[in-house]
């Protein structure tokens, strides 16, 4: 089996370099969190996403109006949506202050870790709430959207680790980007799909029309990083220079989770 150097120094991170991505996180780490303070400001505290189960009140095969739906908690949504924001504060915060000089040393090895474990927090956080706003309930679904997306996101540390964007002669090998791309597509199927069933029933009026062009929005800006990562290791253009890709994964955090945390955030002013 080929070993991995782990440890391989493969990109040239100049001082200034270095400076203006430490200005670019403090800077998202300063807008994520002023996001999360005016949320939790002027978010409707006694707004939450009902999260239950249903017991089938009898053996396997019960019919389904035999069984009762209960409700286990609640999920206070502008407190919640506040916490993404926060989490990616801190994130950004932690690589600007705390650990400048190792974030350094990752860059400099073409990965950054501290960015996957903040998504496996953030973004997993994002897509349960996703999935609440859109119907799903059931505290097992929530559970499984929510080990997938760590799964896909665990996929793109892989992805990182193993491969050498910088190297033109170097050999990438996707199959970490593939797997992540299959672990990420179950959360949208278990989003879309019971919404298609449920638009099949009789009488059924469905959501008001911007409710899917929210959906598409939401589905396009949350999978821009994944889009970030193709291209940062099909090396195209710009995208050849890794410093590049992690200068866009910073300006993502900028407009992509912004525009979703205020579109799920949005859902705390719909009146009752």
């Amino acid at each position: 089996m080929t070993s991995i150097d782990f440890s391989r120094q493969t990109v040239s991170l100049s001082d200034d370099q270095a400076s203006r991505l430490r200005r670019l996180n403090i800077g998202a780490g300063l807008l994520h969190l002023v996001t999360g303070i005016v949320m939790i400001a002027a978010g409707d505290r006694d707004f939450s996403l009902p999260v239950g189960g249903f017991n089938i009140s009898g053996p396997p095969g019960t019919p389904l109006d035999n069984g009762v739906l209960n409700e286990f908690f609640g999920i206070p949504l502008a407190l919640q949506v506040a916490k993404f924001s926060l989490l990616s504060a801190l994130f950004h915060f932690i690589v600007g202050f705390v650990a400048f000089g190792a974030y350094k040393n990752e860059l400099r090895r073409g990965r950054n870790r501290f960015r996957w474990v903040e998504y496996s927090l953030s973004s997993t956080l994002m897509i349960v709430l996703i999935g609440a706003t859109t119907g799903i309930i059931d505290l097992a679904a929530l559970i499984a959207i929510a080990f997938a997306n760590i799964s896909m996101i665990l996929f793109g540390w892989l992805m990182e680790m193993i491969n050498d964007s910088t190297d033109p002669d170097a050999k990438i090998w996707f199959t970490p980007f593939w797997m992540g791309c299959i672990a990420g597509i179950g959360p949208w199927l278990a989003i879309l799909v019971p919404l298609w069933f449920n638009l099949r029933v009789d009488g059924a009026q469905g959501p008001p029309g911007f409710v899917y062009g929210i959906i598409v929005s939401i589905f396009f800006f949350f999978n821009t990083f994944a889009l970030n990562q193709w291209l940062q290791y099909k090396r195209v253009g710009k995208w050849a220079d890794y410093l590049h890709g992690e200068r866009t994964y910073i300006i993502l955090s900028f407009v992509a989770k912004s525009v979703l945390a205020w579109q799920i955030f949005a859902n705390t002013l719909i009146p009752q």
